[in-house]
C-alpha cells in the first residue's frame, strides 16, 4: 500500500520524531484516555502541544476542527490524523487502533461479566446508581454543547427544530444532519452572520517539530494526489464492506451478525457530532425497532463505556454483544455476544480511518472555506436538539419503571410515563449527580463512583 491509503514508510521524515517514541505516546494516550471526547482531547493537547511540542496549537485546533466535521469518534480521528502527519498509514494506523484497543478489551470482559451477573443483586444496584449518573452526564453534555453551538438565533432554532423532528416526529438521525448541513449551506450564503462564527486568525510557530517541517515543504505525503486518493479508496472500502458482503452471502441478510454489520455502518456514516448524538437515535433502533436490548440495559452499556478508556462511542460495541447474545442461533451465546461485538467493532471504526487517510491531504486546502464552516456549525446545532432528545428518553426510562410509546394520528410519537411508577429515589440520585457535576464542577468518574455507591447503599437499606 503506498502513502496513506496503505502501510507507508514508518520512518522519521523532515521532523526526527521516531516510530518508537510515537508507539509509546500512543499507546500511554490510548490507556488512560478517560474522561469523554473533551478529557480525551484534552489529553492530547497536553502530551502533543505542550509537552512533545510535535504539533503547534493552531495546527492541532485546526485539525480538530475538521475532524469535528467528519462522522465518527473526533478524539479518535485526531489521533488517527496526528499519527499519519507523523508516520504516515502506519503512524496513523498506531495512533488510532492504540486509541481504540485498550477500551475495547476492557468492554468486551465488562459485557461478558455483565450477561454472567446481571441478576446479582449487588450488580442490580450499582447500576441503578449509575443510571442516574449517566442522565445528569448527557444534560451536562447538552448544556456544554449547546453554550458553545448556540451562538444566534438561528442556531437556537434549527436546535429546536431537530429536537422536535426527532423526538416527536421520529425523523432519523441522517436526515436530521443532512437537512441541517444542507441548511447551513443556504444559510451560510444568504445570512453568514448567522451561521459562521468570525475567526480569529493565528500564525503557527516554529518550534513544534511538524509545523517545522510542514513550513520547509517536507512530508510530501501530506500534499493531496487524485492516485493516492484512489488507492487509498480501493483498500479501505473493501475493507469495510466486504465482511458485510460475506456475512449476507453466508447468513442472509436477517441474521443478527449482518444486521449489525450493516446498521453500524449506517451509523459510521451519520455520526456527526459525537457519541451522544448518534446514542439517541442508536438506542431507540437497537430497544425498539431490532429488540438487542432494553432501555436500562442501554444506559447500563453507556455507564460501561464512560468508565473505560478509548472513545464513547465503544457502548455500540456492548450493543453488538448483547444483540448477537440474546439471538445466537446455533452458536454458544457468549461465543456469538463476542463475534457479535467484534463485527460492530469492525465497521464502526474502519470508516474512522478511511476518513483520515482519503480526507486528511485535502484539509490544509479547506482551511477558511466559510461554506464548511457554516454546515458544521448547523449540524452542531442540530446535534443539541438531538442529544435533547437523548437525555429526556434517557430520563423517563431512569425515573419510571413504565414509559409507553403512543403514536397520535400516524404522525406524531409521544412517550407517555406511567406515573405510579415513578421512582423518587433515582429522581433525587440524578438531581444530585446534575449538581455535583455542573455546579460543583465534580469529574464524571468521581460522579459515576458515588451514585453506584449510594445505588448499592439504597438497595441494602430497602432491602
Amino acid at each position: 500500500m503506498a502513502d496513506s491509503g496503505a502501510a507507508g514508510d514508518a520512518r522519521p521524515k523532515g521532523h526526527g520524531v521516531a516510530f518508537r517514541d510515537a508507539l509509546g505516546v500512543w499507546l500511554r494516550i490510548g490507556l488512560v484516555s478517560f474522561g469523554g471526547p473533551a478529557g480525551q482531547i484534552a489529553l492530547m493537547h497536553r502530551v502533543l502541544v505542550e509537552e512533545r511540542r510535535w504539533i503547534s496549537e493552531s495546527r492541532f485546533l485546526h485539525a480538530l476542527n475538521y475532524c469535528m466535521l467528519l462522522p465518527g469518534p473526533e478524539a479518535q480521528q485526531l489521533a488517527t490524523y496526528v499519527g499519519w502527519l507523523l508516520h504516515r498509514t502506519a503512524g496513523g494506523l498506531a495512533a488510532g487502533l492504540l486509541f481504540i484497543l485498550p477500551g475495547a478489551c476492557v468492554i468486551l470482559g465488562l459485557s461478558l461479566l455483565y450477561v454472567a451477573f446481571q441478576d446479582l443483586p449487588l450488580v442490580q444496584a450499582v447500576f441503578y446508581g449509575i443510571k442516574a449518573a449517566v442522565l445528569a452526564v448527557v444534560i451536562e453534555a447538552a448544556l456544554r454543547i449547546g453554550r458553545r453551538a448556540l451562538a444566534s438565533g438561528a442556531m437556537i432554532a434549527l436546535a429546536g427544530l431537530a429536537f422536535v423532528a426527532i423526538f416527536f416526529l421520529a425523523v432519523p438521525f441522517p436526515v436530521i444532519v443532512i437537512g441541517a448541513g444542507l441548511i447551513g449551506l443556504l444559510g451560510g450564503a444568504l445570512a453568514p452572520a448567522q451561521f459562521v462564527k468570525a475567526r480569529r486568525e493565528t500564525e503557527s510557530g516554529d518550534g513544534p517539530v511538524l509545523d517545522a517541517a510542514l513550513g520547509e515543504g517536507q512530508l510530501a505525503h501530506t500534499r493531496p494526489s487524485a492516485g493516492r486518493a484512489l488507492r487509498t479508496l480501493a483498500v479501505w472500502l473493501p475493507l469495510w464492506f466486504a465482511p458485510l458482503l460475506l456475512l449476507a452471502a453466508g447468513l442472509g441478510w436477517s441474521h443478527v451478525f449482518t444486521e449489525q454489520a450493516a446498521f453500524f455502518s449506517k451509523m459510521a456514516v451519520v455520526t456527526f457530532g459525537g457519541a451522544y448524538a448518534v446514542l439517541a437515535y442508536v438506542a431507540q433502533e437497537a430497544v425498539g425497532t431490532y429488540a438487542w436490548l432494553s432501555p436500562g440495559e442501554m444506559l447500563d452499556g453507556l455507564g460501561l463505556a464512560e468508565t473505560t478508556p478509548g472513545p464513547l462511542i465503544l457502548v455500540l460495541q456492548f450493543v453488538g454483544f448483547l444483540g448477537a447474545f440474546r439471538n445466537p442461533g446455533a452458536l454458544d451465546p457468549m461465543l456469538a455476544g463476542t463475534l457479535g461485538a467484534l463485527v460492530t467493532l469492525w465497521v464502526t471504526f474502519t470508516p474512522c480511518f478511511l476518513w483520515i487517510f482519503l480526507g486528511a491531504p485535502y484539509i490544509e486546502a479547506l482551511r477558511g472555506r466559510r461554506a464548511l464552516e457554516a454546515a458544521l456549525s448547523a449540524i452542531t446545532a442540530a446535534v443539541v436538539g438531538v442529544i435533547l432528545n437523548l437525555a429526556i428518553w434517557f430520563a423517563l426510562h431512569v425515573l419510571f419503571a413504565e414509559v409507553e410509546e403512543v403514536t397520535v394520528a400516524q404522525v406524531l410519537r409521544l412517550y407517555v410515563p406511567e406515573w405510579s411508577g415513578l421512582d423518587p429515589f433515582a429522581a433525587l440520585l440524578a438531581a444530585g449527580a446534575m449538581l455535583a457535576m455542573i455546579r460543583f464542577k465534580l469529574g464524571m468518574i468521581p460522579t459515576l463512583l458515588a451514585c453506584a455507591l449510594a445505588g448499592v447503599l439504597w438497595r441494602s437499606l430497602a432491602a
